[in-house]
């Protein structure tokens, strides 16, 4: 049991390496180009999920220490960072996107709808 389980993490821990070299190895170029079907894959089988639980502990995190957040006066800047956040990461935010990406999409759909109107 002990030998599959070790198995099973340095599987888990060489996959995550070679994810870890091919994201670096792209071209800094590539910033504004749209996410590649990969990127698009791993955001919705891991970030999405890890970011929607994220969302749902930060959130009872924040309802627990809601009273030390409102006595120290930052109930706000907490509930950002607890819930806020990782909800836009998980919700709101292109699917493979980078947040750089997912940034300047936003830029440029305003742009687009300011010279509509």
């Amino acid at each position: 049991m002990k030998r599959a389980l070790r198995v099973v993490a340095a599987t888990a821990l060489a996959s995550t390496l070679s994810f870890a070299s091919a994201a670096q190895a792209r071209d800094m170029d590539l910033e504004g180009a749209r996410p590649s079907a990969f990127a698009m894959f791993g955001d919705a089988l891991i970030v999405r999920p890890v970011m929607t639980a994220a969302t749902v502990g930060g959130a009872a995190i924040y309802v627990v220490t809601l009273p030390f957040s409102l006595i120290g006066g930052n109930a706000q800047e907490a509930g950002e960072t607890l819930v806020v956040d990782p909800g836009a990461t998980a919700f709101v935010r292109c699917l493979g996107c980078t947040p750089s990406q997912h940034e300047r999409n936003q830029t440029d759909q305003e742009i687009r709808q300011a010279n509509r109107d």
